[in-house]
């Protein structure tokens, strides 16, 4: 365990967070990631393997950097509902949810991965983030009754596909992507087991899948249209919450600021774009690299935050490496778009 300032690209990290370093950093092999992720290992020896082992329900990966914030009382869904993006107030136990806080304006702040156990919310989120997160909870709790802790000390976070046997007692989010699972920190390295995938094939899992990471596709100005949260993290029907406004304008008239892509980047390049790395088309700037990873089918991908108008045909230059894009979030996204049966969009005049 170490106390020190965190090199994170994620939006809100505070600069004195107490970093936990896995236990998996100690086995044969492990190589440790870098930034945000440099507490735990970014892969085992042979990243490709992991990542076939991980999609095939064969392998699990270590989270434990990521914090855990449990939020307990009564009143603690009723009071979630108020402020987040989702439907919070009749959450079954143990459905997983994800979910926003917005800024006034209807920039995203925090994103929180989550379940309810029937007693606690129990939530993950970005390495450093817990305090910020937990500082505007306090804020806005005026006299609810409900109690806001960071459990970072106690839980650690493992991700695994889905496809593997789960323990009929644990505290699991189970997703369309996976399962995180809250495991006591004290038994982290014995749940992982023998078969410890890297965070490098998680990610590359991840961006496979076209799921953004706060903080690395997110920046200060992110609203959560821009990245594909409309429907995910955020619930269109429910009351007033803070950034609302914001939301409901932008998912009525349509066509947002910019918009998540997937890159297919050429693979004989020998470097891979850092994070923040400039996109151009025909040499001028479009948008920014948010994550990067070598895919054991894909080759290498990344997800991209470009402006709205460019082209979808468009080629792309992200830090020096030709890329060709894979659309996201389409560019005429809103409420002034009908759906044809052909798959195209009719923008409504």
């Amino acid at each position: 365990m170490v106390k020190q300032g965190l090199n994170s690209p994620a939006s809100n990290v505070s600069p004195d967070v107490t970093i936990y370093r896995s236990p998996l950093l100690d086995r044969p092999g492990a190589v440790a990631a870098a930034g945000v992720d440099a507490a735990v290992p970014a892969h085992f020896g042979d990243p490709f393997r992991e990542q076939r082992r991980l999609a095939g329900g064969n392998a699990k990966v270590d989270l434990s950097h990521r914090e855990v914030v449990r939020i307990s009382g009564p009143d603690r869904l009723n009071w979630l509902h108020s402020l987040a993006t989702q439907h919070l107030e009749s959450l079954p136990p143990h459905e997983a949810t994800t979910a926003l806080f917005l800024s006034p304006q209807g920039r995203v702040e925090h994103a929180l991965y989550a379940i309810d156990d029937g007693e606690s919310f129990w939530a993950h989120v970005e390495p450093g983030t817990a305090a910020g997160l937990i500082k505007f909870l306090d804020s806005m709790r005026f006299m609810m009754r409900v109690e806001v802790a960071d459990v970072t000390s106690d839980y650690a976070v493992v991700w695994d596909s889905g496809q593997s046997d789960a323990g009929t007692d644990d505290l699991a989010r189970v997703s369309d992507r996976g399962r995180e699972t809250f495991v006591p920190r004290a038994d982290l390295d014995g749940f992982i087991g023998d078969a410890p995938a890297g965070i490098w094939a998680y990610e590359a899992l991840r961006i496979a899948a076209h799921q953004p990471r706060f903080g690395f596709e997110s920046d200060e100005r992110t609203i959560p249209h821009e990245l594909g949260w409309i429907g995910t993290a955020v619930h269109l029907d429910k009351g007033c919450y803070r950034g609302q406004e914001t939301v409901a304008r932008v998912h009525t008239l349509g066509r947002p600021p910019r918009r998540l892509a997937m890159l297919h980047l050429d693979g004989s390049a020998e470097h891979l774009p850092p994070h923040g790395s400039e996109v151009t088309a025909d040499g001028r700037a479009v948008g920014y690299v948010g994550s990067v990873a070598r895919h054991y089918e894909l080759g290498t991908i990344a997800l991209a935050v470009l402006k709205r108008n460019v082209p979808i045909d468009a080629d792309l230059v992200a830090d020096g490496v030709p890329a060709t894009q894979e659309v996201i979030v389409d560019p005429e996204v809103g409420l002034h778009v009908r759906p044809t049966s052909a798959g195209a969009s009719v923008v409504r005049r």
